[in-house]
């Protein structure tokens, strides 16, 4: 229950999250939201070419092509002007990296790490993932989102075959937790734990220059409920007016089915933007959908991007609350993998992800209950099977 939970539009409910996902939120922050690969890579870029001291990379997903090459070239040459760079990745996810580019980088002095490679006496790390993503230049400037060192990110998402995501780039305090989440896996990883000022600012040294309040929660792996089940929570139930979330792998349990319905029959504005047909993971699709029935009788209006695949993980309530980074709407983010989210109060930034909804929606289908109720025998069938191992998902 969320009785008397403040409202998402309070200071107060800073306060509450704070010591509910156990992170805290500074103000200070300068905080850019870059919308797709036109409007994150270059920026990217020009942050890792102006490195001096460090640069830690944490990528969930990695394939050959136009966005890994630029990115190798770039911090190789880095590595050989003197800049230590560390460069933490996904054993699943980037389980394509050939031998070749993962030399070129230890050629030039890069510290390359796997995390969590499958061996049979681990097998029961497998499920847990970490799907973070994290970049950081000089412990002054971070990066988190949905996106990764592939070229079906480049674009507008738009274009067929291009993915639509949300990813934020921030200065200040945050960008130390960013790196906390960073120094925990490499620690993991590689059994050494980063400390000093190659890798953080003082904490007298951390302002951004703008005046946004925000944090990082990373999410873990736990038993019992999870910083990312009670960050979801508290953000749902501190919806007064609006809550528009984007997710690209939407399941909700019968909790967060709950909680959403209520919100919605107490006179939330309550809209879910998920992905279409050209959703990757077709089983996650399927599993969604059967919790849509419910969602729908509570009007809860949900929306299918059209175009291509939208891979984003944000929500905005109430034109204030603003979170984006890597967290999916499904049990697998919520429970077995590590994540990382920004999340801010800002009514500016708040604005401004309104803005790109109402864009994304314009583009989108939204579900009619009557019409879904109709879906062919065969769909919910699917739903069944893939509801079954939605767990897992």
């Amino acid at each position: 229950g969320s009785d008397g939970a403040p409202h998402a539009s309070d200071a107060a409910f800073c306060d509450m999250m704070a010591l509910h996902t156990r992170t805290t939120l500074h103000g200070g922050h300068r905080v850019d939201v870059l919308f797709n690969g036109d409007g994150t890579y270059e920026r990217l870029w020009e942050d890792l070419r102006s490195a001096t001291r460090s640069i830690t990379v944490q990528m969930y997903y990695w394939k050959p092509g136009r966005v890994a090459d630029t990115f190798r070239d770039i911090v190789t040459e880095r590595a050989r002007a003197g800049v230590t760079v560390l460069f933490l990745r996904d054993a699943i996810g980037s389980s394509d990296m050939d031998k070749e580019y993962e030399q070129a980088l230890r050629d030039a002095g890069i510290e390359v790490e796997k995390f969590r490679p499958a061996h049979w006496y681990a097998i029961h790390k497998l499920q847990h993932r970490s799907h973070i993503r994290v970049v950081v230049v000089d412990g002054r400037v971070g990066y988190t989102g949905g996106f990764g060192l592939d070229d079906k990110w480049l674009g507008n998402g738009k274009r067929d075959g291009e993915w639509r995501d949300t990813n934020v780039r921030v200065e200040g305090a945050a960008v130390r937790q960013l790196q906390a989440t960073f120094a925990a896996a490499w620690c993991e990883a590689s059994g050494t734990l980063l400390t000093g000022d190659t890798y953080f600012t003082s904490e007298h040294d951390v302002d951004g220059g703008g005046p946004v309040v925000a944090g990082v929660v990373h999410a873990a792996p736990t038993v019992g409920s999870t910083v990312a089940e009670r960050l979801l929570a508290l953000s749902i139930a501190g919806a007064e007016r609006t809550l528009y979330i984007t997710n690209s792998y939407f399941v909700p349990d019968d909790d967060f089915c709950s909680l959403l319905s209520n919100a919605a029959e107490r006179g939330v504005d309550v809209r879910i933007l998920t992905p279409g047909e050209k959703i990757d993971v077709k089983s996650t699709w399927h599993a969604g959908h059967a919790m849509m029935e419910q969602l729908l009788g509570a009007k809860v209006r949900i929306f299918e991007y059209q175009p291509v695949m939208i891979h984003a993980k944000t929500f905005v309530v109430d034109g204030k609350w603003v979170g984006i980074g890597t967290m999916n709407f499904d049990n697998r983010s919520l429970a077995f993998n590590d994540e990382s989210m920004l999340v801010l109060h800002d009514a500016g930034i708040g604005a401004l992800m309104g803005e790109r909804y109402a864009a994304d929606l314009a583009l989108s289908r939204e579900l009619d209950l009557a019409t879904f109720r109709k879906r062919p025998l065969m769909n919910k069938l699917k739903e069944k099977a893939a509801t079954s191992v939605a767990k897992l998902l």
